[in-house]
């Protein structure tokens, strides 16, 4: 073995052993540092878009102080669960239930996404479609969770 495939080796082995922890704290990250800004009205970028779409989908049944701190709750909690590892099964759906929520803008406000539909997001465009990077990280985390693993094994050429 070369010198090179050494040293790729050493680092592939090293990435697949701590990828899905990594993963799952800069997601929690994210969760914990966005969910906390809706605690504090006017502080999260997103507020206004939320407080929109809530409204809708919950028909107005909500008032918007107490839809504000129980999205900011499911935030901090989805977070807090992913940082530590507990009970991800029930985190994975929590998030997704969530994400659901926050792609809703897409079809409920698309003159808030777009400014020239389909291929000109604005601002709060960006910041929801950003949100398939995160579904796809929790994808990836949920595939790991009954004991799967990212490995660094050389793939084997498949036979047809």
């Amino acid at each position: 073995m070369n010198l090179f495939s050494f040293i790729d080796t050493l680092i592939t082995r090293g990435m697949a052993r701590v990828g899905i922890t990594m993963l799952r704290w800069s997601i929690g990250l994210i969760y914990i540092w966005f969910g906390s800004l809706k605690f504090f009205p006017g502080m999260s970028p997103a507020q206004d878009l939320a407080l929109s779409t809530i409204d809708l989908l919950t028909f107005g049944l909500i008032p918007h102080g107490t839809s504000l701190i129980l999205l900011a709750s499911l935030e901090v909690l989805i977070g807090l669960l992913l940082i530590f590892g507990k009970f991800m099964r029930f985190t994975i759906l929590l998030l997704l239930f969530q994400m659901g929520g926050t792609m809703s803008p897409v079809i409920l406000f698309p003159d808030v996404v777009f400014t020239s539909f389909p291929f000109v997001l604005t601002i709060e465009g960006q910041y929801i479609f950003k949100n398939f990077v995160v579904i796809s990280a929790a994808m990836v985390i949920g595939a790991t969770v009954r004991g799967g693993e990212l490995t660094s094994e050389p793939l084997k050429a498949k036979t047809l």
